[in-house]
């Protein structure tokens, strides 16, 4: 890459984290996640309103030309996200509330991947380049998903992350999300393009990650944990391993997310505070603060909504109808039953509705893998969009009304965790940890 192709490289990379930040505070000022104004920003810089040239710059900047190489940018901000994800997922989500955690994760993952399937039945057809199989299975997936990180910002700026909705939410989508990936691995591992037999590799992978990973790594870091200076090296040796970890599951015929996901869970945690706060605080900076947007960017230039047609917009008003009912209605059977009172209930309902960044990622997947067309890809992009949109407007109804009926309710002695110093472990560190980053 030289002369007008570099210039055009930087240039577009620019523009897009430029429109990235922007459009990111400007969805928080109207009091949305970031993710949705990042997503926005893509559908513009995409051939729905700028073509395939952006503006002024004419044939300078060429967007078919520079996306294979923001996209591998973007990729590695992912995989970095992801291992951050799988690092910060461990027991101390689910304390105190396991069995209504998992109902509320069981009937939120359970209803939707079922009505998923089955709204997706009379498009298979049509929009499942990998059979109609695949596309069910995958849309199901796809339905199912809550997204924890959003989730968490959401809750910190309600200040509902230390109440006891908040928390049951926070564990049920941790569960929500696991359930999801490994779903996930699932389809793309009996429907993948790569060589089958791989896959049957796949479990003794993940047990050398356990048995032979973990160890060498507690190992390597654990005399950096006292020794100054020696961030960068210990920095350096996760990013190493996390990259041979994603390269791993891509050749086990496994998307890389699932490569970074595994290693993170696996990293150890044991004597490494100090050490653990720093690599992540970095790693965070470096992937999730500025190559994650550019992911989401590029996720939305897929969307073309100036090809939406009659049947097009039919789909998406099926699809989202499923999306918020079943995922809605699973989420409250599952708080009720488990005996919580009515607007608790409906509280972690809305709240499990949220897909923003979890479906976008998993949705990329998908049309990477060829289990869905561009215009399914586009449809349900939409639908992430709009279910995250929603959660602020319907979530002030919901308490406003709990608030009214009860004026001592749970909102009145809350506080926020993330507005102090920031804690430096357990379950409040990790949620301020993905309340920052989205």
């Amino acid at each position: 890459m030289k002369g007008d192709e570099a210039a055009a490289f930087f240039l577009a990379f620019a523009v897009v984290l430029g429109l990235a930040r922007l459009f990111a505070a400007a969805a928080r000022r109207v009091g949305q996640p970031p993710v949705v104004g990042e997503i926005v920003a893509g559908i513009l810089l995409g051939s729905t309103l700028l073509s395939s040239t952006w503006g002024p710059w004419g044939e300078t900047v060429r967007l078919d030309g520079v996306r294979p190489l923001l996209g591998a940018l973007a990729d590695v901000g992912l995989a970095m996200f992801m291992f951050v994800i799988g690092y910060e997922m461990d027991h101390s989500f689910f304390r105190g509330s396991g069995r209504t955690t998992l109902n509320v994760a069981a009937g939120s993952t359970l209803v939707p991947l079922v009505g998923g399937c089955l709204v997706a039945l009379p498009f298979a057809a049509e929009h499942g380049p990998s059979g109609n199989a695949a596309f069910v299975l995958f849309t199901g997936v796809a339905l199912s998903v809550t997204a924890f990180p959003v989730l968490a910002r959401i809750l910190a700026d309600r200040r509902l992350n230390r109440t006891a909705v908040g928390r049951v939410t926070m564990a049920a989508a941790a569960v929500n999300d696991l359930v999801a990936w490994v779903l996930l691995a699932v389809v793309v591992a009996c429907f993948g393009t790569a060589d089958q037999w791989r896959v049957v590799l796949v479990p003794l992978y993940l047990l050398a990650l356990v048995c032979v990973v973990r160890p060498l790594m507690a190992r390597l870091l654990r005399p950096r944990e006292t020794e100054e200076g020696l961030r960068a090296p210990a920095i350096l040796m996760v990013t190493t391993g996390l990259m041979a970890s994603c390269a791993a599951t891509e050749w086990l015929g496994v998307h890389f997310i699932f490569g970074a996901f595994a290693f993170g869970a696996a990293m150890p945690r044991a004597g490494l505070a100090r050490l653990r706060g720093e690599v992540m605080e970095r790693m965070e900076q470096a992937g999730t603060q500025i190559l994650l947007p550019v992911y989401f960017v590029v996720a939305g230039t897929g969307v073309n909504l100036a090809a939406f047609d009659g049947s097009s917009m039919g789909l998406l008003v099926a699809a989202l109808a499923v999306a918020v009912s079943t995922k809605m209605s699973g989420a409250y059977l599952g708080a009720r039953t488990s005996g919580l009172q009515r607007d608790d209930a409906l509280t972690v309902s809305v709240l499990m509705n949220t897909r923003g960044l979890t479906e976008v990622v998993i949705l990329t997947v998908g049309l990477q893998m060829g289990l869905i067309d561009e215009e399914f890809y586009s449809v349900l992009i939409v639908v992430a969009v709009l279910t995250t949109a929603m959660t602020g407007p319907l979530l002030r109804r919901v308490r406003r009304e709990s608030v009214t009926a009860t004026p001592h309710g749970s909102e009145a002695g809350a506080a926020g965790i993330c507005s102090g110093p920031r804690p430096r472990s357990g379950a409040a560190g990790r949620a301020c940890s993905a309340a920052r980053r989205t």
